[in-house]
């Protein structure tokens, strides 16, 4: 493939493991998200619907409301003691969660001990996926050029959706075969181990190096503002949005309207799932040829058509079918930042890109995910599907205002590319800026 061909040895091997890594961490975060239909009769007391509904949100939330808190200080670790550390220590946080989750009893047995432990190693698993992700797409970032920076930084978001289907592969197996659950969550343990043992063979980047041996010269030369950060939070919002209404919002409807089991549920995102990693492999192949922010704003402009008309089609859904198509077009081509995150990094200044690009990314899926969580539940009770609209249009109004600030940026120092530009003066230019 061109892209891999344009690589030197050491660039592709951090980015095979660094896939593996991000592949092993959303394995393991994902499992319980998917499985949670099950778990959280296990490990929370049995109510009324409307309280149990409460309490599956709270336990979903607590996975992101704490990302924050994780994005300050492994942004810390990486922007002072390097990008290397942080991906070891967060993968080395994720197995020992996973082995806490396997051993524990069940509410059942020790009672509301069981529920605040299974809070806090989704806490656990919260805090450490946010350094792993942005920590391996930052050390790529420094450490490709473009043209083939921007989809081997993608192939994370490949490693992490591959990651969240072989969660689903797996959770699906063990419901067909009846596996014991705890299973699932040592298998996750022993990779998230394998993990840690690879990465340790990484050398930090250059840029890194660079920054460190050169603060005084790199913050005088490098400014982040208000307005960037602004663009950058709001950017970054579709993405939970998206990724909670496909797989939570959507399975409660197969759950009320078609009465669908635990098994049926998660079965119905595997399917999803996949069609959502191959759609993320094609324009993760396309971003080598195409500008990235081009790709997503072709995306974004269907998207937002096609996400108008779903409380319509909500309205009028007859078949589980159906629901797959409204879930491709919110799962897959929804509006998220791939496969442009590099372009928005290139922005941050050097010693601060870890720190502020984790806590954006951070705060902005702690406030989703609690507006989705618990105020769909108000919403869509008070206003029905039509409820929906209230928290995408603002969404998308913010993914809008963003994307063009970025576009703006990038024509300012010449690396948006037009017509005039050749893909070879495109390649110079960048190279230039990185320089």
């Amino acid at each position: 493939m061109g892209i891999f061909s344009s690589l030197n040895y050491e660039q592709k091997e951090a980015t095979g493991i660094l896939q593996i890594g991000t592949f092993l961490e959303y394995f393991d975060l994902m499992l319980y998200v998917h499985m949670a239909v099950v778990l959280n009769e296990l490990f929370f007391p049995k109510t009324d619907p409307h309280t149990a509904g409460l309490l599956a949100a709270t336990g979903f939330c607590a996975t992101f409301i704490f990302r924050p808190f994780g994005a300050l200080i492994f942004g810390y670790i990486g922007d002072t003691m390097g990008r290397k550390p942080t991906v070891i220590i967060t993968t080395m946080m994720m197995a020992l969660s996973c082995v806490v989750m396997a051993t524990l009893p069940t509410y059942a047995q020790i009672g509301i001990g069981a529920s605040w432990a299974v809070t806090i190693c989704r806490i656990v698993q919260g805090m450490s996926s946010m350094g792993e992700i942005i920590g391996a797409e930052i050390y790529l970032t420094e450490l490709v050029k473009p043209p083939a920076r921007y989809p081997v930084v993608s192939l994370m978001d490949c490693a992490s959706g591959f990651g969240t289907l072989m969660a689903l592969a797996v959770a699906t197996g063990v419901f067909a075969v009846g596996m014991d659950w705890r299973v699932a969550f040592w298998i996750g343990a022993l990779i998230a181990i394998i993990g840690t043992v690879a990465r340790t063979a990484l050398r930090e980047t250059p840029d890194f190096i660079n920054a460190k041996q050169n603060t005084q010269k790199i913050i005088k030369n490098q400014s982040l503002t208000k307005k960037t950060i602004l663009a950058y939070f709001l950017i970054q919002c579709g993405g939970p949005l998206c990724f909670y209404f496909t797989y939570i919002y959507c399975g409660g409807i197969l759950k009320n309207l078609f009465h669908y089991t635990a098994k049926d549920i998660i079965y119905h995102n595997l399917i999803v799932a996949t069609i959502g990693f191959l759609w993320t492999i094609f324009i993760t192949i396309l971003s080598y040829r195409i500008y990235p922010l081009k790709i997503i704003k072709v995306i974004a402009i269907i998207s937002t058509i096609f996400i108008l008309c779903i409380p319509y089609l909500l309205s009028n859904i007859s078949s589980p079918l159906y629901l797959i198509l409204i879930q491709f077009f919110t799962g897959a081509m929804g509006i998220y930042v791939a496969p442009a995150k590099a372009i928005f990094f290139n922005h941050f200044p050097i010693l601060k890109r870890f720190t502020c690009a984790s806590f954006i990314y951070a705060l902005s899926r702690a406030l989703m995910y609690i507006i989705t969580s618990f105020g769909l539940v108000w919403i869509t009770e008070k206003y029905g599907v039509w409820g929906l609209l209230f928290i995408f249009i603002p969404v998308i109004v913010g993914f809008g205002f963003g994307l063009v600030h970025f576009e703006n940026l990038e024509k300012a120092i010449g690396n948006y590319p037009t017509k005039k530009l050749s893909n070879n003066s495109m390649n110079i230019v960048s190279s230039e800026l990185q320089t």
